[in-house]
């Protein structure tokens, strides 16, 4: 058993089914020891009830699952529940309960808490969300993940929980922060542009094989900064799609020589720009 997802959906929800009944059942099986990824799907009206009941029964049956390397919590559909009514708890607790999980995959930010980030052996963080807030931003860059590989935030908008600017964004770039880090993912941003500009001539990138600055509002200003940028010829791949550039700025991405993504182009002149995933 490689892996499992657990879902309660709405009516198996009003008719009793709960989603630490399913995780107590799944530990109680034989093949639970062997399960490498786990996903939490839908758990039953997740736009009122949070996640702390999925950690509170992860953490007291962990040793039921000694194989665990990849998690996922709030893997669901917009059908299901749009991504900013995802109500998420304290993920924390997680860290030390499974110290040799390796990739953690978070879905939804509002009421999302990772105090404190800490984990020997994580390679992999993810957290997808319509705005992400600043307390998460600096839980992060204060954490200590020295094993980390790939960090992919959807920054988003204020509307959906971005309270911060680039100021606290920055901290999660500076050398030392995560010295094994090889993808890094400031992506869905209104400030991609800011973003863009500070991250272009970074040291960061050195280390860096694939800078994921995609599904934001990135515009000439920004995509300027990253051509003028040698640190930027240096990467295996950038991913700059969906964004607002103009036509000749794309045709100098196509003509860089470079692994570069530019697809999913929209009005340059267009008023009001947005992120792809707002809600």
């Amino acid at each position: 058993m490689s892996e499992v997802k657990l879902v309660v959906d709405y009516d198996e929800y009003e008719n009793g089914k709960r989603i630490e009944q399913l995780i107590e059942d799944l530990a109680n099986q034989p093949e639970a020891r062997e399960l490498t990824s786990l996903v939490i799907g839908e758990w039953g009206q997740s736009y009122e009830n949070d996640s702390s009941t999925i950690v509170e029964a992860l953490v007291r049956l962990r040793d039921q699952f000694p194989s665990l390397r990849k998690l996922f919590i709030g893997d669901m559909t917009y059908e299901e529940c749009e991504v900013s009514w995802i109500n998420q708890s304290n993920l924390a607790p997680l860290f030390p309960a499974f110290p040799e999980l390796l990739s953690l995959t978070i879905k939804g930010s509002t009421g999302l808490e990772l105090i404190p980030v800490h984990h020997e052996k994580l390679e992999e963080l993810v957290i997808i969300c319509g705005g992400l807030g600043k307390n998460v931003l600096a839980e992060i860059s204060k954490g200590h993940l020295p094993r980390l590989k790939k960090l992919e935030l959807y920054l988003g908008v204020d509307n959906y929980g971005f309270d911060g600017g680039l100021e606290d964004v920055l901290p999660l770039i500076e050398v030392g922060k995560f010295p094994e880090l090889t993808y890094l993912g400031l992506k869905n941003s209104e400030i991609q542009d800011e973003i863009a500009i500070a991250v272009a001539d970074a040291p960061i990138l050195e280390q860096l094989e694939t800078l994921d600055l995609s599904m934001g509002t990135l515009s000439d200003t920004g995509a300027e900064a990253l051509l003028a940028s040698e640190r930027v010829k240096k990467l295996k791949h950038l991913d700059l799609s969906h964004h607002y550039m103009t036509d000749p700025l794309v045709k100098r991405w196509q003509q860089s020589g470079l692994s570069v993504d530019v697809s999913e182009q929209e009005p340059a002149d267009d008023e009001w720009r947005s992120p792809s995933m707002t809600e």
